[in-house]
């Protein structure tokens, strides 16, 4: 398929449609709240990739995560407790892995208990290839569904973890173009 002018942007808004469809599909109960985000890197898919499967150290990119293990076999259904950094009303997490595909690179996982108020948290978190002037880059989606806690409002509990969401999408992000900067001076 040849793409010409303006029809960039409109194929580009089909395959992001179409990546909503078939992998960011939440059951949305009325006591819970979701949203979906998206971040462009400057980074190939395999180096984004590498460092987002990467279930058992979510340290490498998320900055609010000091300390992570993982009993076991990374697998569907692997566990894994999470220590959070100070600063966050939250001091552990315990998420299970329930998605991990690494030819459609997608990462699914459910937070299960810990020390927070995210209860039956659930994201998926998928990468795909793009171009960003003329070089191989990657767009990551991640969306979400959570609890509303009592008393919190399905704005202030979105806010909230989109604004968690956008600093680890961020971090991600320049974790990825520094290494992709790395590989290319190596060469």
């Amino acid at each position: 398929m040849e793409i010409i002018g303006d029809d960039t942007e409109m194929f580009g808004a089909l395959l992001t449609a179409q990546y909503l469809r078939l992998h960011h599909r939440h059951l949305c109960k009325e006591n819970q709240c979701t949203s979906v985000l998206f971040k462009y890197i400057k980074a190939p898919v395999p180096l984004v990739w590498s460092l987002v499967r990467r279930f058992d150290q979510p340290q490498k990119y998320k900055p609010f995560i000091s300390r992570c293990t993982v009993n076991g076999d990374l697998e569907i259904g692997s566990l894994r407790e999470v220590n959070v950094k100070s600063g966050l009303p939250a001091t552990t997490s315990t998420e299970r892995l329930e998605q991990l595909d690494d030819d459609e690179h997608i990462l699914g996982i459910n937070i299960i208990g810990g020390d927070h108020r995210l209860k039956n948290y659930s994201s998926i978190l998928t990468v795909h290839p793009e171009m960003i002037d003329g070089r191989s880059a990657t767009m990551v989606i991640e969306s979400f569904v959570v609890d509303v806690p009592q008393g919190n409002t399905k704005d202030e509990t979105c806010y909230f973890v989109e604004s968690l969401i956008k600093c680890n999408l961020k971090s991600l992000a320049c974790v990825s173009e520094r290494l992709a900067a790395q590989e290319i001076t190596t060469f």
